[in-house]
């Protein structure tokens, strides 16, 4: 199949719905010509993740890759999508992963028009699954309407959000009359391999005053603490990898979670982000009396800015260090222009005596929103064999 020689068609946000018309032309697509395209859509708060990057391919060790694009004859590029294909031991089966994508038009009432060649196409590449992650968001809790229903044996599904996304509940309804199964079904925290929730803090039209009075009293007190103990933030480099995966390894420890990450995986990204755009990946490191207690990473793609990775130490935890770190990296999201600061997974779970609890009341200080996304959407292609396969990968994903 030829590459689509194609331009981006111009910025648009949540463009209005337009009649359906045909199928769209699918092919490969230059990186050139895919980051230009996703360029022209990162242009505000609903841009395209990290994750459908080019260079986070790259970061994936195990897995190969497609850039897929498609649009009208014309030649007008209209969305495109990283697929990353990860081989089922033993066949020539691919199970294809789109992770918080496809970067498409969600709010075309006609989804068969871009979904039924992207099916066709990943078929005829040997895959026998398919798993995206679509664009809208579901539903939005204000962090006072969280803190508000806190209670036991309590989780988010059980109140009232205070916004609701009309495209987003028409696109699960879309993909569900077409076949597409959630994953985790309707588990509130889901099977996905992307958070289902994640906390935002917006910024548009926010001063850093206002950020400031957003913070909880709590969070405030121990900004001040940090300034007042000495604590120093700075921005590090590839060097200081080491020390925060070292710091990686103790947080897992303390709060009873494993990423299973080593340091070249970090090693990897930092080196792969920053090679296709300066800057994207920070390292972001807490200092007191010399020694580095924390440290967090960041990731900028147009103007949105995600905090994807935090670190920290055992000891002097009461001179508050991440919660340093958090300050200055909201503080240079603002700075650079970004229109939402993303802290990315937060536990479903309303219950202070829930362990998992602890990290959703720490980001609820911040003063930001709980946002549910659509999670992540499976189909098994058509046939006994394809079938049979999407059987057992998920028997599989089951045990591990």
């Amino acid at each position: 199949m030829s590459a689509l020689l194609v331009t981006p068609a111009p910025a648009k946000r949540r463009p209005a719905p337009a009649p359906p018309a045909g199928p769209l032309r699918l092919g490969p697509v230059t990186p050139e010509v895919y980051r230009a395209f996703l360029a022209s859509r990162a242009t505000g708060p609903d841009g395209p993740s990290f994750l459908q990057l080019p260079s986070w391919a790259q970061v994936k060790d195990g897995w190969t890759h497609q850039l897929i694009g498609w649009g009208p004859e014309s030649g007008q590029l209209t969305g495109v999508a990283l697929v990353l294909l990860r081989a089922f031991p033993g066949t020539r089966r691919h199970f294809a992963y789109l992770p918080e994508g496809p970067v498409a038009d969600w709010a075309d009432p006609g989804l068969d028009r871009w979904l039924d060649p992207l099916l066709a196409h990943l078929k005829a590449s040997g895959a026998f699954a398919v798993r995206i992650g679509p664009g809208p968001d579901h539903r939005r809790w204000a962090a006072a309407t969280v803190k508000a229903a806190t209670g036991p044996g309590r989780r988010l599904g059980d109140v009232l959000a205070d916004e609701v996304d009309p495209l987003g509940t028409a696109v699960a309804e879309r993909l569900r009359a077409r076949g597409w199964k959630r994953c985790g079904g309707d588990s509130e925290d889901g099977a996905d391999a992307q958070p289902r929730h994640v906390f935002q803090v917006p910024l548009t039209g926010r001063t850093p005053d206002d950020l400031w009075s957003g913070l909880n009293q709590e969070w405030r007190r121990n900004v001040r603490k940090a300034r007042k103990s000495g604590v120093e933030i700075t921005v590090g480099s590839a060097a200081d990898l080491p020390e925060f995966h070292r710091l990686l390894r103790v947080t897992e420890e303390r709060d009873g979670f494993r990423l299973g990450r080593s340091l070249a995986y970090y090693e990897r990204q930092y080196a792969v982000l920053n090679a296709e755009h300066p800057g994207r990946m920070q390292l972001y490191l807490a200092r007191h009396e010399g020694e580095i207690l924390a440290a967090h990473t960041m990731i900028t793609v147009g103007r949105r800015v995600w905090y994807q990775t935090g670190a920290s130490a055992d000891h002097r935890r009461e001179v508050r260090p991440s919660n340093a770190l958090q300050w200055r990296m909201l503080l240079d999201a603002h700075a650079l222009g970004a229109d939402v600061y993303d802290l990315r997974g937060v536990p479903s779970t309303l219950d202070p005596d829930d362990r998992a609890h602890g990290l959703l009341r720490w980001k609820l200080g911040t003063g930001g929103q709980v946002v549910e996304t659509l999670g992540e959407w499976e189909t098994p292609m058509h046939g006994t064999t394809n079938q049979a396969l999407y059987r057992a990968f998920q028997a599989y994903l089951a045990r591990r």
